[in-house]
């Protein structure tokens, strides 16, 4: 059921860059509302950035902040799509959820999201957006020949989860096909949840990367931080980075 994704390995593992923008990034979030959309927006606008929050309800984001506009899109919509992308540096797509058939893989929110913005990047005749996806940990391998996702016990997972899951995995299987876009997949460690804000994280590959307990994870405030890295210094295009202490 699940696609053969070509995997890449990271020659190392490296502690978070300083950044390199010189200038404010004009930053579009889809997801903006989520809990690790909203945390995004959050580190983008403490660095200065001017970020676009979108939402299919722009009235649920305060957009009385300096630096941050809301803005209503539909991610079904190539149309919205274009229209948003217009005039910002970087696009990140924080998003989850099955449109219609849920247990259809191919209705996956992320997969639908991720083809339908690098359709649109690829209309710009001038300098594009770079793009970066947040993936998912199902997608990282555990063994060299078996992903998270395999192991997971299909009797206790709901049938929408599932197909989220495989939806990311087909993801970067299709990003990692398009050479004419700057993409970026940026996958969380096995644990994302709330927890303070350090700035400290480690870089990795394919693999779960784990800390010296054998511990995969990260809080979401320090996963943020590793996207907005990466939207101002551009260090991993066209990869699949994964990100955890």
């Amino acid at each position: 059921m699940l696609r053969t994704a070509r995997l890449f390995l990271l020659a190392a593992c490296l502690f978070a860059a300083p950044s390199a923008a010189d200038e404010p990034l004009r930053v579009l979030v889809y997801g903006a509302t989520g809990s690790v959309g909203s945390l995004i927006v959050d580190e983008a606008l403490g660095r200065g950035h001017e970020v676009t929050a979108v939402s299919r309800d722009p009235s649920t984001i305060d957009a009385s902040r300096p630096g941050l506009t809301a803005a209503k899109g539909d991610l079904l919509d190539r149309d919205s799509i274009a229209e948003l992308l217009r005039g910002h540096d970087v696009v990140i797509s924080s998003v989850r959820g099955v449109i219609g058939d849920k247990s259809d893989p191919e209705n996956a929110l992320q997969l639908l999201a991720a083809n339908n913005i690098v359709a649109e990047l690829r209309e710009f005749d001038g300098d594009a957006p770079r793009f970066l996806h947040i993936g998912g940990a199902g997608s990282l391998k555990v063994k060299p020949d078996k992903l998270f996702a395999e192991t997971l016990p299909k009797i206790a997972l709901p049938k929408p989860l599932e197909s989220e899951i495989i939806g990311q995995i087909w993801a970067l299987d299709d990003l990692r096909k398009v050479d004419d876009v700057e993409w970026t997949y940026i996958t969380p460690p096995i644990h994302l949840k709330k927890g303070e804000r350090t700035g400290e994280y480690r870089i990795g590959g394919d693999d779960v990367l784990r800390d010296d307990r054998g511990r995969s994870r990260i809080s979401k405030a320090d996963f943020a931080v590793a996207v907005v890295d990466e939207a101002e210094n551009g260090t991993y295009v066209r990869q699949r980075i994964s990100v955890a202490y």
